[in-house]
């Protein structure tokens, strides 16, 4: 009976371990990210990082939870979420409230190089219009950030 029981609960976790892995990211989440692709970055180089933001199924990229990265004018050079969106500049981009997120973003990684940026944006994994928070860092001079979708 003990061992049915057991094995009941563990059937139970298998389950329920898909469920979690669908459950929307949340700002500790994204600012991590954010910061395992710095470490990324500072120890295996530029290229190495792009390559592996630019890889659907890498450590970039998780659910609702992407990085993205860009050069100082919003260019964009890797991108989690959407592999179309490299080599467009983006600094022009506004979200449904016809905010220039993207300007917003440049001046903060130029100074104070780091913080978080709030827009609306399509979620890719509901396809529905959220308010999105970004979470930035500039290394060297490429800008990382990744964001959670606010409920």
């Amino acid at each position: 009976m003990f061992i049915k029981g057991v094995l009941g609960v563990v059937a139970s976790f298998a389950f329920a371990l898909p469920a979690l892995a669908a459950e929307p990211a949340t700002a500790e989440e994204a600012s991590a990210l954010v910061k395992r692709g710095v470490a990324f970055v500072k120890a295996n180089g530029k290229d190495k990082l792009l390559a592996e933001v630019g890889n659907s199924k890498g450590q970039f990229v998780s659910g609702d939870l992407y990085l993205s990265v860009w050069d100082a004018k919003a260019t964009v050079l890797a991108h989690g979420a959407n592999p179309k969106m490299v080599g467009k500049n983006i600094i022009d981009l506004k979200d449904a409230d016809d905010k220039y997120f993207m300007k917003e973003i440049v001046a903060k990684a130029a100074s104070p190089g780091s913080g978080w940026v709030d827009y609306k944006w399509v979620n890719p994994v509901t396809k529905q219009l959220q308010a999105k928070s970004a979470y930035i860092e500039k290394v060297d001079d490429i800008i990382l950030s990744a964001g959670y979708y606010k409920k």
